[in-house]
């Protein structure tokens, strides 16, 4: 059975490590020029970045644009669109390396789809404007005294090939037409254009990951594993459905947890200390539960009660506060109610049928013991009768 289970928990790790390790952050990036920023989001096409601290009372942004993974025969660009969403009207900062090894950085307004982005001024000040290259990233540095003081503006990032030490036209397709949003500069949220705001995504794709492994897999499994095993014409089938369906839920929550801890790394000074520390002993605890498979003792052997103990015990704490854990995660997300009635729903229903099971399965207990009994009455009632009988037999007799 242990050479069964390794190579799923294997699986598990690994790809805990992969959520872990694969999603890039913009928080881990260190400037060489040693500059730190109070913000930061990863867009979420080109892979692009943007970092910045923002003044409110001044109405300045000190921003760096990072755009990873280009060449030097490309150009990459951010803007700020003061009249609209989109790229027409959009006031752009362009960098790219030039043939002699130099950096070109200026300033471009962007006035139709045919443009060539030449150099020209914004309609709001730009100052201590520079860019590298390094790495097969270009970073370019600014500082922008925002138009009305809008903490809130309509962004525009791009590349695009370079000819002769002049940009060309970009890609018409694809996330060359999806690198628009809006981005809230204190909140530091960012609403793609025609989507849904990145890190909510985030949240949406950690909480439905999260429900259904830890909130209704996890309990399912603890159900199959109580009652089913009752039956038995179900052993051994019981104990290798509750096996993969817990294991099934841990592997999936794995996936939810990785992604919770890269949502805390992306979201600096946010706290859900709560959440997140039950989130912890989750995975501890049901990691802790999927080992113990490989060292799961035989059903005769001296130490099964109290592995049996353990097993009990850590299981029913990991589905209280897998429960509890998830209705913190509902008044974190804020989602519609009937998302959050949905799950409620979904538990009653769980725990009726729990209840009901829980009745049919003393029944059956209670009709075994009876059965055993009877089959054991009729040997002990031969021998008393016979005794009484022969005992009756032995008496002396007295007549009146």
């Amino acid at each position: 059975m242990g050479k069964m289970f390794r190579p799923i928990l294997f699986s598990s790790v690994l790809i805990s490590l992969f959520f872990m390790s694969s999603a890039q952050s913009c928080n881990k990036y260190v400037f060489a020029s040693n500059k730190v920023f109070s913000t930061c989001i990863d867009l979420p096409y080109l892979n692009s970045f943007l970092h910045w601290t923002y003044n409110p009372s001044s109405g300045t942004a000190q921003i760096a644009f990072r755009h990873a993974g280009i060449t030097s025969s490309r150009w990459v660009a951010w803007a700020i669109n003061p009249e609209s969403k989109g790229m027409v009207g959009s006031q752009a900062l362009v960098a790219f390396q030039k043939s002699d090894g130099s950096m070109s950085v200026y300033t471009s307004p962007v006035a139709s789809y045919q443009t060539r982005l030449q150099e020209g001024d914004l309609s709001f000040p730009v100052s201590d404007l520079s860019a590298t290259h390094s790495n097969n990233e270009i970073v370019i540095f600014a500082t922008l005294k925002l138009p009305n003081n809008s903490g809130t503006v309509n962004q525009v990032w791009q590349d695009g090939p370079v000819s002769n030490d002049t940009p060309g036209i970009h890609d018409t397709s694809g996330p060359s037409l999806q690198s628009t949003a809006t981005l809230n500069l204190l909140s530091g949220r960012s609403m793609a254009a025609g989507g849904m705001d990145s890190k909510i995504r985030k949240k949406n794709i950690h909480g439905i990951l999260n429900g259904i492994s830890w909130g209704i897999m996890m309990p399912l499994g603890v159900l199959i594993a109580r009652y089913v095993k009752v039956f038995e014409s179900a052993d051994p089938a019981w104990f290798y459905l509750h096996a993969t369906c817990q294991t099934s839920a841990y592997i999936i929550g794995v996936a939810g947890w990785a992604t919770g801890l890269q949502l805390g790394k992306d979201s600096p000074g946010i706290q859900y200390s709560a959440h997140r520390t039950i989130g912890i002993l989750l995975f501890c605890l049901a990691t802790l539960q999927v080992f113990a498979l490989l060292l799961r003792p035989k059903k005769d052997h001296k130490y099964r009660l109290y592995w049996n103990i353990y097993h009990h015990s850590v299981g029913y704490t990991v589905i209280i506060l897998a429960i509890i854990n998830i209705f913190k995660g509902f008044n974190i997300l804020s989602p519609n109610k009937k998302w959050e009635k949905a799950y409620i729903g979904t538990i009653v229903v769980l725990a009726v049928i729990a209840a009901l099971l829980e009745v049919y399965t003393w029944i059956i207990v209670v009709r075994k013991k009876k059965s055993s009994g009877a089959e054991k009455l009729p040997q002990d009632f031969d021998a008393g009768s016979r005794n009484g009988v022969n005992g009756y037999g032995a008496r002396t007799q007295h007549g009146v």
